[in-house]
Formats: C-alpha cells, structure tokens, sequence
C-alpha cells in the first residue's frame, strides 16, 4: 500500500504543518513516510505545497506524478492540482475559497466550507485540520486515532492550546 497526498495553498494557511502531521502520523504508526515541503521565497501570502508519502513497504522516490489525493485550499492550488490527481483518486477543496466547480469526473471530490468551518470551531487556522480530517474520511491511509495522537504528540508548545479544537 502506498499513498501520494499534495497539500496546495497560499503561505500562511498550514499548509506545511498538516503534511508533516500527515507524515508524523503515518510515522507514528509504523509506515514508511516521506514529507517534502515546497513554498515562494514571501512564505506567507505566497504559494506553498508539501507532498506526503505513506506507506507500508520501503518508498522508491519521493518524486509524485499523480496523487492518490489532493488538498486545494484555494482556487490556484486547485487549478494546478485538479488535472493530476489519480484516476480514481480524492480530491478535497476548500468550498469557502474556491468559485468554481471541479471538472473531473474521474475522481471523488469532496468540497467542504473548510475556512467557515474553522471559525465556527472558535479559529480560522483550523482551516487546515477541517481539511486534512475531510482527507482522512475518504481516503483509507491512517485511521483517524493515528492523527489524533500525532496533533498530541507533534504541536509546538505555543500551539498546545489548539489541540483540543483540533
């Protein structure tokens, strides 16, 4: 069993942060994982993307043509993404940036009001979490426990105070 997973959106929206929980997890519960982490030279406001790979046997190249699963957080990420994803693959879009409808039929999209989601949990930069559970709901690579232990295990000291939310 492997897993290709791209995470896309703007700087500053946890992009990096839920592909390395993604890795940790995975990590955590006993698979072989790769994280590579890709963003702008402004970081926050720019683009930035990480892929993530799990799985169960030893990972050729972190290289990724066509992922199993994409996260698009905003509308860029999801023009750029959409056309790569796996046949057969999972798709999840942040619904409260992103204007337009997905055009593969191919895959299974799962668009979800991620931002105002956050908010209604008490913090916009849950945005991320609502997105990567979204993820974990449709596509089986972790069970959703293994995420839970690696938030726990893996948030900063500064950010501790979220992990409930999360």
């Amino acid at each position: 069993m492997q897993t290709e997973v791209v995470i896309a959106g703007f700087g500053g929206q946890g992009v990096l942060f839920a592909g390395q929980l993604l890795a940790y997890a995975g990590m955590d519960a006993g698979l072989d994982v790769t994280w590579i982490p890709s963003y702008g030279p402004e970081m926050r406001g720019g683009t930035a993307n990480c892929t993530v790979i799990i799985s169960s046997e030893e990972i050729g190249s972190p290289q990724v043509r066509n992922p199993s699963a994409v996260i698009a957080m905003n509308r860029p990420s999801l023009d750029k993404y959409e056309p790569i994803v796996k046949q057969g693959g999972v798709l999840v879009v942040n619904g409260s940036l992103v204007d337009r409808e997905v055009e593969r039929k191919d895959i299974r999209v799962v668009m979800v009001p991620a931002s105002e989601e956050a908010e209604m949990l008490g913090d916009r930069r849950l945005t991320n979490m609502v997105l990567l559970g979204a993820l974990l709901a449709n596509l089986d690579v972790l069970k959703m426990e293994d995420m839970e232990e690696a938030i726990k295990a893996h948030t900063s000291a500064r950010h501790q105070k979220l992990v409930p939310l999360n």
